[in-house]
């Protein structure tokens, strides 16, 4: 029998986390007995194990999955999942409370309806686990084992007294939140991704510490469902989007009374009475920022600790992770890894891909690379901000020239129909021609309309074909035929229209 996680100690264990329990770390789990040699050995139970692990099982494969916490990984269990939950919720919360946009007496959203958004929460989280859990797996063929892997030779696994060897193997341990360590931290207390989806009582006030994707989802999240939220952040807002598209929601969330300090860092912590005190060190000077709660969303660090990979002849670095090359191999030839632990994209859907791609080359000796992945991401605040491709520094920094189309949503009649104006739909095309090689969409739902741009890339469909596809009316997409449509207006040269000028006069003489 396995210890179950600490995640659900008796402070959190309602029905719904024993449920989620049940499914992706049994506590009464009995691991099988192990195979002589497995085909493939998987390390980690989140998405890139799952698909490493399914994908060797589903072709006859013996092949068994390590995990040390919960199947899933972050994306169930402190990621993808519980904070999509609560950002719905807090979009419900902005509709209610903004219902005179639409002709309608607004409502309250009160303190006390947070703990009803955290069940809801925690139920529905329970539900969607039984597609990753432990019984599931092994109905198809997964070998399923709990506790910490580590090498012990280039071929070779432990988990506790379990001795698992291989021919090939997949890492995929993941990564954890990282957070500073400034004076006072520690003892004051702090939360992130994978502690704040405990929360049953709305903090009144919240630090956020980090203006990247996590903390900005979470910060207008909480901030729609009552809290007094303050950002604080190093750098500039949203560092890795467009400029444009950062600037647009950082000007939203001054309208949604969300503060945002750039340029400022957390100095040190002091708790007294309930209250933590904050120090920020600004380019005015230092504040103090009083709240009751303290967010983390400083990024990012891969798992490599524990497994000894050493003993295996991996490489790896304790900040960037494991080494790889394009095809997603480590320095020990017999074995890859995939997801977090080695790669920049560190996304549910980047994961999924990478994974496809290591066991392709793992068991059949293939040779796709990662290179070749046109990867598309979406941070989930509202407006969603959805990037593929290249930005327009990216283009300038390989000495690609670009064109620019853009359109804003407000002159798209469904946004303004769905009072949704705020963003706009941003397309790169290879000067001169239709070629598309990177776009950026701000919208309420960005991170489905980025879809049709990423099939356009992958297909080498340019904005001529686009222009020409129908597109219900009306729609937000419609605002990526405009963009379309502003392309073949390019192509309407002075010297085309005087040709098509006197062809017409020509039909009207004859």
């Amino acid at each position: 029998m396995t210890e179950s996680p600490w995640y659900f100690d008796m402070q959190f264990g309602d029905e719904y986390n024993k449920s989620l329990a049940a499914h992706v770390h049994p506590p009464d789990w009995r691991p099988p007995v192990p195979e002589p040699i497995y085909n493939l050995v998987v390390i980690g139970a989140g998405t890139a194990g799952l698909i490493s692990a399914i994908g060797c099982a589903a072709l006859g494969g013996k092949v068994a999955l390590v995990e040390r916490h919960l199947m899933g990984g972050d994306c169930l269990n402190v990621g993808c999942v519980p904070s999509k939950c609560l950002l719905r919720s807090s979009r419900a919360a902005a509709e209610i409370t903004g219902a005179a946009r639409f002709g309608l007496t607004p409502g309250v959203v009160a303190p006390a309806d947070f703990s009803a958004v955290m069940e809801r929460l925690r139920r529905l989280r329970a539900g969607i686990s039984r597609n990753d859990s432990a019984h599931r797996y092994s109905r198809m063929g997964v070998h399923v084992f709990f506790g910490e892997a580590a090498f012990i030779d280039p071929n070779t696994v432990t988990v506790g007294a379990v001795t698992l060897r291989f021919k090939k193997a997949v890492i995929a341990a993941g990564a954890r939140a990282v957070h500073p360590d400034f004076p006072g931290l520690a003892e004051a207390g702090f939360l992130t991704n994978e502690t704040v989806f405990n929360l049953t009582e709305l903090p009144r006030r919240i630090v956020v510490v980090g203006g990247g994707p996590i903390g900005c989802e979470l910060a207008q999240a909480f901030s729609r469902l009552g809290s007094s939220v303050t950002i604080v952040q190093h750098i500039r807002f949203l560092p890795r989007e467009d400029p444009e598209a950062s600037e647009l929601l950082a000007q939203v969330f001054k309208r949604e009374g969300i503060r945002v300090i750039l340029d400022a860092r957390p100095v040190c912590v002091e708790k007294a009475d309930g209250i933590k005190r904050v120090t920020v060190h600004t380019r005015e000077g230092e504040q103090i920022i009083e709240a009751d709660e303290i967010l983390i969303g400083a990024g990012r660090q891969p798992n490599v600790e524990g497994l000894d990979l050493e003993k295996a002849g991996v490489a790896y670095d304790p900040r960037k992770g494991i080494q790889v090359d394009d095809f997603l191999r480590t320095t020990n030839r017999e074995i890859f890894a995939a997801g977090d632990i080695c790669m920049d994209w560190k996304f549910t859907h980047a994961a999924d891909a990478a994974a496809r791609i290591a066991v392709q080359n793992a068991l059949f000796r293939g040779r796709k690379r990662l290179s070749g992945l046109n990867m598309p991401w979406c941070t989930y605040t509202d407006p969603e901000i959805a990037h593929v491709g290249l930005y327009e520094e990216d283009a300038e920094a390989r000495g690609i020239a670009v064109d620019t189309y853009k359109v804003a949503l407000d002159e798209v009649d469904r946004a303004v129909t769905d009072g949704e104006t705020d963003g706009f739909v941003k397309v790169l095309v290879r000067k001169g021609s239709d070629r598309i090689v990177g776009a950026t969409i701000v919208a309420a739902h960005a991170g489905d309309l980025i879809s049709e741009i990423s099939v356009a890339m992958a297909g080498r469909v340019g904005l001529k074909i686009i222009a020409e596809v129908i597109h219900p009316y009306p729609t937000q997409a419609e605002a990526i035929r405009r963009v379309a449509a502003a392309y073949n207006r390019t192509r309407l040269t002075p010297r085309v229209a005087a040709l098509l000028k006197g062809w017409l006069k020509w039909q009207r003489r004859g």
